[in-house]
Protein backbone atom coordinates (compact mmCIF):
# COMPACT_ATOMS: atom_id res chain seq x y z
CA UNK A 1 0.00 0.00 0.00
CA UNK A 2 1.44 3.56 -0.58
CA UNK A 3 1.47 6.54 1.02
CA UNK A 4 -1.49 8.23 3.09
CA UNK A 5 -2.16 11.68 2.28
CA UNK A 6 -0.14 14.44 1.05
CA UNK A 7 3.27 14.45 0.95
CA UNK A 8 5.30 16.08 3.61
CA UNK A 9 6.32 19.89 2.95
CA UNK A 10 9.96 20.80 3.09
CA UNK A 11 10.62 22.39 6.71
CA UNK A 12 12.54 25.53 5.15
CA UNK A 13 8.51 26.13 3.54
CA UNK A 14 6.32 25.46 6.69
CA UNK A 15 8.68 27.79 8.68
CA UNK A 16 8.04 30.48 5.82
CA UNK A 17 4.49 29.69 5.96
CA UNK A 18 4.36 29.69 9.90
CA UNK A 19 3.84 26.33 10.77
CA UNK A 20 0.27 26.23 10.00
CA UNK A 21 -0.29 22.56 10.84
CA UNK A 22 1.43 23.05 14.01
CA UNK A 23 3.08 19.83 14.33
CA UNK A 24 7.21 19.84 15.80
CA UNK A 25 9.39 21.02 13.08
CA UNK A 26 12.74 18.80 11.77
CA UNK A 27 15.14 21.41 11.76
CA UNK A 28 17.55 18.39 11.62
CA UNK A 29 16.78 16.97 8.59
CA UNK A 30 19.15 15.62 6.34
CA UNK A 31 20.47 17.90 3.54
CA UNK A 32 22.77 15.71 0.77
CA UNK A 33 25.73 17.25 -0.66
CA UNK A 34 24.37 18.09 -4.49
CA UNK A 35 26.36 16.28 -6.94
CA UNK A 36 26.51 13.98 -9.45
CA UNK A 37 27.08 10.27 -9.24
CA UNK A 38 29.01 8.00 -11.33
CA UNK A 39 27.27 5.65 -13.44
CA UNK A 40 27.36 1.97 -12.74
CA UNK A 41 29.60 0.16 -15.66
CA UNK A 42 27.68 -2.84 -15.02
CA UNK A 43 24.24 -1.18 -16.34
CA UNK A 44 23.32 -2.19 -19.96
CA UNK A 45 23.52 0.19 -22.83
CA UNK A 46 20.11 1.10 -22.64
CA UNK A 47 20.17 1.66 -19.04
CA UNK A 48 23.34 3.83 -19.74
CA UNK A 49 21.44 5.56 -22.14
CA UNK A 50 18.66 6.33 -20.05
CA UNK A 51 21.30 7.89 -17.16
CA UNK A 52 22.95 9.76 -19.75
CA UNK A 53 19.94 11.12 -20.91
CA UNK A 54 18.36 12.31 -17.43
CA UNK A 55 21.16 13.10 -15.12
CA UNK A 56 21.36 16.27 -16.70
CA UNK A 57 18.22 17.22 -16.14
CA UNK A 58 17.93 15.74 -12.61
CA UNK A 59 21.07 18.03 -12.06
CA UNK A 60 19.20 21.26 -13.48
CA UNK A 61 16.41 21.30 -11.17
CA UNK A 62 18.36 20.81 -8.08
CA UNK A 63 16.97 17.22 -7.09
CA UNK A 64 19.84 14.90 -7.53
CA UNK A 65 22.18 14.57 -4.97
CA UNK A 66 25.00 12.18 -4.12
CA UNK A 67 23.39 9.43 -2.13
CA UNK A 68 20.91 9.29 -4.97
CA UNK A 69 22.85 6.75 -7.43
CA UNK A 70 20.93 3.77 -6.06
CA UNK A 71 17.46 5.11 -7.06
CA UNK A 72 19.01 6.54 -10.01
CA UNK A 73 20.50 2.67 -10.94
CA UNK A 74 17.47 0.90 -10.28
CA UNK A 75 15.30 3.76 -12.20
CA UNK A 76 17.55 3.51 -15.19
CA UNK A 77 17.30 -0.65 -14.83
CA UNK A 78 13.97 -0.81 -14.72
CA UNK A 79 13.53 1.53 -17.83
CA UNK A 80 15.94 -0.70 -20.13
CA UNK A 81 13.67 -3.63 -18.61
CA UNK A 82 10.32 -2.41 -19.48
CA UNK A 83 11.50 -1.18 -22.74
CA UNK A 84 12.96 -4.13 -23.76
CA UNK A 85 9.72 -5.93 -22.46
CA UNK A 86 7.36 -3.39 -24.62
CA UNK A 87 9.60 -3.72 -27.59
CA UNK A 88 8.78 -7.41 -27.39
CA UNK A 89 5.02 -6.59 -26.97
CA UNK A 90 5.09 -4.80 -29.95
CA UNK A 91 6.78 -7.48 -32.07
CA UNK A 92 4.92 -10.46 -30.89
CA UNK A 93 1.37 -9.55 -29.49
CA UNK A 94 0.44 -9.54 -26.51
CA UNK A 95 -1.20 -13.07 -25.79
CA UNK A 96 -0.73 -16.45 -27.73
CA UNK A 97 -2.43 -19.51 -28.10
CA UNK A 98 -2.30 -23.30 -26.33
CA UNK A 99 -3.40 -26.27 -28.29
CA UNK A 100 -4.29 -29.65 -27.49
CA UNK A 101 -2.69 -32.64 -28.61
CA UNK A 102 -5.01 -32.63 -31.85
CA UNK A 103 -3.89 -28.82 -32.57
CA UNK A 104 -7.20 -27.51 -31.62
CA UNK A 105 -7.16 -24.17 -29.75
CA UNK A 106 -8.01 -24.70 -26.01
CA UNK A 107 -7.27 -21.01 -24.70
CA UNK A 108 -5.78 -17.89 -25.17
CA UNK A 109 -2.54 -16.92 -22.72
CA UNK A 110 -1.15 -13.57 -22.12
CA UNK A 111 2.38 -13.69 -22.65
CA UNK A 112 4.38 -12.89 -19.38
CA UNK A 113 5.76 -9.75 -21.05
CA UNK A 114 2.56 -7.81 -20.27
CA UNK A 115 2.83 -8.19 -16.74
CA UNK A 116 6.51 -7.79 -16.78
CA UNK A 117 6.28 -4.49 -18.15
CA UNK A 118 2.69 -3.74 -16.32
CA UNK A 119 4.84 -4.28 -12.85
CA UNK A 120 7.78 -2.16 -14.27
CA UNK A 121 5.98 0.59 -15.37
CA UNK A 122 4.57 0.70 -11.62
CA UNK A 123 7.88 0.75 -10.23
CA UNK A 124 8.96 3.50 -12.51
CA UNK A 125 6.02 6.01 -11.75
CA UNK A 126 6.75 5.58 -8.19
CA UNK A 127 10.67 6.35 -9.02
CA UNK A 128 9.18 9.48 -11.02
CA UNK A 129 7.23 10.40 -8.27
CA UNK A 130 10.50 10.72 -6.08
CA UNK A 131 12.30 12.30 -8.81
CA UNK A 132 10.06 14.73 -9.36
CA UNK A 133 9.61 13.81 -12.81
CA UNK A 134 6.19 14.24 -13.44
CA UNK A 135 4.27 17.35 -13.67
CA UNK A 136 2.05 16.70 -10.62
CA UNK A 137 5.43 15.75 -9.03
CA UNK A 138 7.03 18.85 -9.42
CA UNK A 139 4.30 20.69 -8.01
CA UNK A 140 4.97 18.99 -4.97
CA UNK A 141 9.09 19.95 -4.64
CA UNK A 142 10.57 22.52 -3.31
CA UNK A 143 13.73 23.26 -3.94
CA UNK A 144 15.38 25.50 -1.66
CA UNK A 145 16.63 29.02 -2.57
CA UNK A 146 20.08 29.69 -3.00
CA UNK A 147 19.21 33.70 -2.35
CA UNK A 148 17.96 33.63 1.39
CA UNK A 149 20.07 34.77 3.69
CA UNK A 150 22.50 32.60 5.66
CA UNK A 151 21.83 31.47 8.77
CA UNK A 152 17.98 31.65 9.01
CA UNK A 153 17.46 28.06 9.56
CA UNK A 154 20.26 28.26 12.51
CA UNK A 155 18.19 31.48 13.65
CA UNK A 156 15.02 29.53 14.09
CA UNK A 157 16.29 26.72 15.75
CA UNK A 158 16.29 28.87 18.84
CA UNK A 159 12.86 29.76 18.14
CA UNK A 160 11.19 26.56 17.12
CA UNK A 161 10.59 23.26 18.98
CA UNK A 162 12.63 20.63 17.82
CA UNK A 163 11.14 17.27 17.03
CA UNK A 164 11.78 14.49 19.32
Amino acid sequence: MGRRGPPPKPTTLKLLQGNPGKRPLNIREPKPKQGTPRCPEWLDEEAKACWKWLVPKLTETGVLTLVDSHALTAYCDSWSRWKRAVLFLQKNGEVYTVKDGAGKVKYIQQLPQVAIARNLLAVLNRYQQEFGLTPAARSRIAIPDDDAPSGVLEFLDFAVPRSA
